[in-house]
């Protein structure tokens, strides 16, 4: 095997590259995915598309959003098994979930002396118990996520947690100003 360095395998692995497949996408692209899905369920139900209508539409979206088309409907429309079992409206939470965890990971970084300290040190203890404490043994007494987050912390979901760490993440592997 070759020896490779943690900065070139941090890199690797956190390449962004537009693709076909939502549960292959990077973290930078992920949410295109669920848009375009959102969009085509909204048109739907909002009668401006037909069952008919959606690989064209797919298509098209995927252009629009992502820069590429798929070749067959298998990596297009039809690769998700969501639709085909009724779960419409269910897109959302994927990317409703990463913005509640940057949220908590901010807040955890903000809480925990020497977070990344102890990150790099493999010390995950201290990171388990906050989660512990604030998230996991209280989360089911909130009647909604909202309410959660904004008991661990102190503000409602702000998506621009989110956005501002894509920003600074990417710009950094990629040497772009943010």
């Amino acid at each position: 095997t070759k020896d490779v360095a943690a900065d070139d395998l941090y890199r690797f692995i956190n390449k962004a590259k537009a693709g076909f497949i939502r549960v292959d996408a990077d973290e930078l692209t992920y949410s295109m995915h669920v848009v375009l899905r959102f969009e085509l369920e909204r048109a739907l139900f909002g009668g401006k598309a037909t069952v008919a209508d959606l690989p064209a539409l797919w298509n098209e979206k995927m252009e629009e959003l992502l820069g590429v088309v798929p070749e067959t409907d298998t990596l297009g429309v039809l690769q998700d098994v969501h639709w085909s079992d009724g779960s419409f409206g269910y897109f959302p939470s994927y990317t409703l979930g990463a913005m509640y965890a940057c949220q908590f990971y901010a807040k955890a970084k903000e809480e925990i002396d020497g977070f990344d300290d102890l990150v790099a040190a493999g010390q995950f203890t201290p990171i388990r118990d906050w989660l512990r404490e604030k998230i996991h043994n209280v989360g089911s007494l909130y009647p909604s996520a909202d309410e959660l987050c904004e008991a661990v912390t102190g503000a409602p979901l702000d998506p621009g947690i989110y956005v501002e760490h894509l920003n600074k993440k990417y710009s950094a592997l990629y040497g772009v100003a943010e």
